[in-house]
């Protein structure tokens, strides 16, 4: 099979969805199939390619498309966003047209929107219901739009909106299995990973790893934090020093939190793996607060906490749920820093426990590989 992946994103990015493009596109290729992305020339994250920057082999093909890129200044900036987005969707669309390939498949609505018009033969891999795509929603409904859902919440979201649940495929995200034949074969040891990055050993560890969104629950890992500021670091990885991050570093200095050490964006998925080796406890703070977290997520740093086989202390969230259980993390009241913290205390003072829940994680990760994820994907194509 021949398929264009649309991406109407700059690519590469720091952020995890270009990862997770990158990945999807190496796998789909691993299978046999014929895999062409493209996505619009934009402002780049580096100056390698999309190869050299995710660490994915050249077996296939990214092309890049002409597009106006503009930022405006304050609350314009969001509109800028919209009508260039507008504009590299029907200039992605025109490529398309152009092209031979049997099938297209996307993450963003509006590629998708323009050529089920045409007689394509698209997917949608949705990441959320969105208000756009609440707009768009009638003409997928009509053509019956073939949907891959990350979360079995956002799929049933679809179902509540009128789509056949036949045309819906529950596909989470998932992990390189490299990284777990490294695990199997070679771990790496706390101790080891905490020297190679020249982390105290001395102290007890939490990593998070990921952006500052508010969503993202770094606030409630915060004034955890400061519940445990003599008994944890707590270290932060990622950030692009956007105004998210600077948000939350002005939080922290309000607070007077100062055990948590941020280290900034890191391309290198080593190092950045690193840090969760060097973790007592690994942390997904997810809040409750919006549905993109509650019910919607799939976390790629979720799959690689499981794969590393550190102990995951988790929001209790039916996203979350739909992977973690009992049995293979702690799992604690959303939004509460006191929970938070009593969950790390947990997994710290319990080192029975702390094995028993990162080996049955690194076990069910076997069924979260992208490999997997593709194969599934491709039936649901045929």
């Amino acid at each position: 099979m021949k398929l264009l992946y649309i991406a109407n994103q700059r690519i590469p990015t720091e952020k995890a969805y270009g990862r997770q493009i990158a990945k999807m596109c190496e796998s789909f290729a691993d299978l046999g199939m014929e895999v062409e992305l493209v996505a619009p020339v934009r402002g780049s994250a580096s100056d390698e390619d999309l190869f050299s920057y995710y660490s994915v082999k050249r077996n296939f093909k990214f092309t890049q498309i002409m597009s106006p890129d503009w930022y405006w200044p304050g609350v314009l900036d969001r509109l800028a966003f919209g009508i260039k987005s507008f504009i590299s969707a029907r200039r992605l669309v025109r490529y398309a047209l152009s092209s031979s390939y049997q099938a297209i498949y996307s993450r963003d609505e509006l590629p998708i929107y323009f050529l089920s018009s045409r007689g394509r033969r698209c997917f949608y891999e949705a990441h959320k219901f969105s208000k756009l795509f609440n707009i768009l929603r009638s003409r997928f409904k009509k053509i019956n739009i073939k949907i891959v859902a990350i979360s079995h919440g956002l799929g049933n979201e679809f179902i509540k909106a009128g789509f056949n649940q036949k045309n819906i495929l529950i596909a989470p995200d998932g992990v390189d299995e490299i990284k777990i034949r490294e695990q199997e074969t070679n771990p790496i040891g706390k101790e080891e990973a905490r020297n190679r990055l020249n982390l105290p050993l001395d102290r007890k560890i939490l990593v998070y790893t990921g952006s500052f969104y508010e969503w993202k629950g770094v606030y409630v890992l915060a004034d955890a934090a400061k519940i445990l500021e003599k008994e944890a670091l707590v270290v932060m990885v990622g950030g692009n020093n956007d105004i998210n991050q600077r948000k939350f570093e002005d939080y922290l200095k309000q607070k007077d939190i100062k055990n948590i050490k941020i280290t900034g964006f890191i391309k290198d998925g080593r190092i950045r793996d690193g840090y969760r080796l060097a973790a007592d406890a690994v942390i997904l703070p997810n809040t409750s607060k919006e549905k993109i977290s509650e019910i919607y997520t799939s976390p790629l740093k979720l799959f690689s906490y499981m794969a590393l086989r550190r102990p995951i202390v988790a929001s209790d969230l039916p996203s979350i749920r739909e992977v973690l259980n009992e049995e293979n993390a702690v799992l604690v009241k959303p939004d509460n820093p006191r929970e938070l913290a009593a969950g790390a205390r947990k997994v710290i003072a319990d080192q029975q426990l702390a094995l028993k829940i990162s080996n049955n994680a690194f076990s069910d990760v076997h069924d979260y590989t992208w490999q997997k994820r593709a194969q599934n994907i491709l039936k649901f194509m045929l």
